[in-house]
């Protein structure tokens, strides 16, 4: 069990660092490019920042761990509102864009319901679904270019200057080999240590992994309170998570089409993910609107720790 959890701890480690690196890399790449800043936040920045993610499920689905795939990603969503946005608003209030309920939330919900619908009736997700949700995240990134600029424009790139070009293509590639790695050892270390626990793989993949996996999006939240810097919005994590279910699952798909094996994702998680999603519209309403605050951080965090507790009993 020592070794898995050190090979975990490692991967882990690897996965946010080289994240962190390949994350550099893009939008020194993107500016040397001259490409608009929206297009570096909406594209470059949210795969770098999901690299962790997809780099994790594809490698779990080619070494014949579906669960453990399908449960990083589900698991990432759960996480991002229950634990990261509920952390981030213990630390100050947050105010929400009106792009919330014309836009992200209502994409969310979109995208979660087709991803439900998808996996629902057969337990698999097939090639062809997983073009469906990818040209629909297409169709979203296009709709976003031409009606809702203001809405998702980021501030990311101002902090960026561009790099000598030895240095991006030294993060580009240690960047990639880190994420490559790190995928191997966290994957084989789950693995692992569900067996060493006796737990299925579902279980490791939706806790442990998953929550390893939304470090970058905790850690970047959590620094953007301390230097008061309220950019961060309930948005950036509801565009993290329309990202995990289109791009992270539709470009894993693609490469490998996943069936699940323990009913329990279905019947448990997924729904946990539908619902923990929800409930963000009410807490955004009330009990004044568009505003969340230390109270609705509790009522998350209440949440996320029933979710663990009903996915260990």
């Amino acid at each position: 069990m020592i070794i898995d959890s050190l090979l975990v701890a490692i991967g882990l480690f690897l996965l946010v660092a080289g994240g962190n690196w390949l994350l550099k890399a893009a939008v020194d790449l993107s500016l040397r490019l001259s490409i608009p800043k929206i297009v570096i936040g909406m594209t470059v920045v949210s795969l770098a920042t999901s690299a962790p993610e997809l780099i994790v499920s594809i490698q779990a689905a080619m070494d014949g761990f579906p669960d453990l795939a399908l449960g990083n990603v589900v698991g990432s969503n759960i996480a991002n509102l229950g634990l990261v946005l509920a952390i981030t608003l213990l630390l100050g209030s947050v105010e929400v864009r009106k792009s919330f309920y014309f836009t992200d939330w209502p994409m969310l919900m979109v995208a979660s319901g087709v991803f439900f619908f998808f996996i629902f009736f057969d337990l698999e997700l097939q090639r062809h679904e997983s073009l469906i949700m990818l040209g629909l995240l297409f169709l979203f990134l296009l709709y976003l270019l031409r009606f809702q600029k203001p809405a998702v424009v980021q501030e990311t790139p101002e902090f960026f200057t561009i790099l000598p070009l030895y240095k991006t293509a030294m993060f580009l590639g240690i960047g990639g080999v880190a994420l490559w790695a790190g995928s191997e050892f966290l994957v084989n270390g789950a693995v692992g240590l569900a067996g060493d626990l006796g737990v299925s793989d579902r279980i490791i993949g939706i806790t442990i992994v998953s929550v390893g996996t939304s470090i970058p999006e905790l850690a970047a939240s959590v620094v953007a309170m301390l230097k008061k810097e309220r950019a961060i919005s309930v948005g950036n994590l509801i565009g993290s998570n329309i990202f995990n279910l289109l791009a992270v699952l539709g470009i894993t798909v693609l490469l490998q089409p996943i069936r699940i094996v323990d009913e329990a994702l279905l019947h448990h998680d997924v729904l946990w993910m539908l619902g923990i999603a929800f409930l963000i519209l009410p807490l955004v309403f009330l009990p004044r609107g568009l505003r969340l605050n230390w109270r609705d951080g509790l009522v998350l965090l209440l949440v996320y720790g029933i979710f663990l507790y009903t996915t260990f009993n």
